[in-house]
Parts: C-alpha cells; structure tokens; sequence
C-alpha cells in the first residue's frame, strides 16, 4: 500500500473566512446577475466549500434600479404576493416593481436561489441591497466584484 493517503477538508465556522464584495448592478441582467450573487452567498467560489456549513461571503448590491431585464420581461413578468386570507392576492408587474422598491426584485431573486432551510435564511442574512449607489458598509472596506 502506498504511503500517499489524503483526507478531505471540511469547514466550519472556526476555519470559514467571510469576505465583503461590492457589485455594481449597472446594466447588469437580473438573473445572470443574482445567480452570480448567489454562489457567492453559498460560498461556492471558495475550494473549501462544504454544502452544510455557511462558508459565503458578505454581498452589498448597489445601483439596484439601474438592473435591465431581457426580452419582455420589464412589462410581462408578474410577482405575486399573498397574505393567506381570501382575497389577499396582489400581482405586480416588474415595470412597477422596478420603480417602487428596485431592492425587491434582486432580494427575490437571490432567495429563490438558496437552499430552502435554517442554513439558506442564515446566507441571505449577508445580502444587502441599495438603490441608488450608496451604501453604509465603507468600514468593512469590501473589494469590487466585477463579472
């Protein structure tokens, strides 16, 4: 037998390092875009990412009213939301979402990209969206994440 023997690595909270990125949601297509963001939320960029642990990084979106959708989405796409009662239905198109609250529809976006447990409400906990292109995380001094 040889004397070669390699263990996989796993993460935990102790060894994970969390990062702060930046991103510019200038022209930038909603979906390319947030799944993007969510890898990087599931820390999938990183060689040491383990499915059970929180190994992502902290994302600040800014400029979240200058996104563009493609085709014709901007006037066909529909969000819902619902309260549970009867007649508690509200539809949205994303023309009036997008002027609104731009930071729904990115915010979406990503969460529906998660894992739908405790671990993935834990990682969308690190997602912060701005609309216009101030944020207040400048003490964190996060990197730019250009795609």
């Amino acid at each position: 037998m040889s004397k070669l023997h390699f263990t996989t690595k796993h993460a935990n909270e102790a060894t994970v390092q969390h990062n702060w990125y930046v991103v510019d949601g200038t022209n930038q297509t909603v979906g390319r875009m947030c799944a993007r963001i969510a890898a990087i939320l599931r820390g999938k960029n990183k060689a040491y990412y383990t499915p059970h642990v929180d190994c992502g990084d902290f994302i600040i979106v800014i400029n979240a009213d200058k996104v563009k959708f493609t085709g014709n989405k901007l006037e066909q796409k529909v969000y819902e939301n619902f309260s549970g009662y009867p007649g508690g239905r509200k539809e949205e198109v994303a023309q009036d979402l997008l002027k609104r609250r731009p930071e729904v529809i990115i915010e979406r976006a990503v969460k529906g990209m998660l894992p739908k447990n405790r671990l993935g409400r834990k990682m969308y906990k690190k997602l912060f969206v701005y609309a216009g292109g101030n944020h207040p995380h400048t003490a964190q001094q996060p990197k730019d994440l250009k795609f």
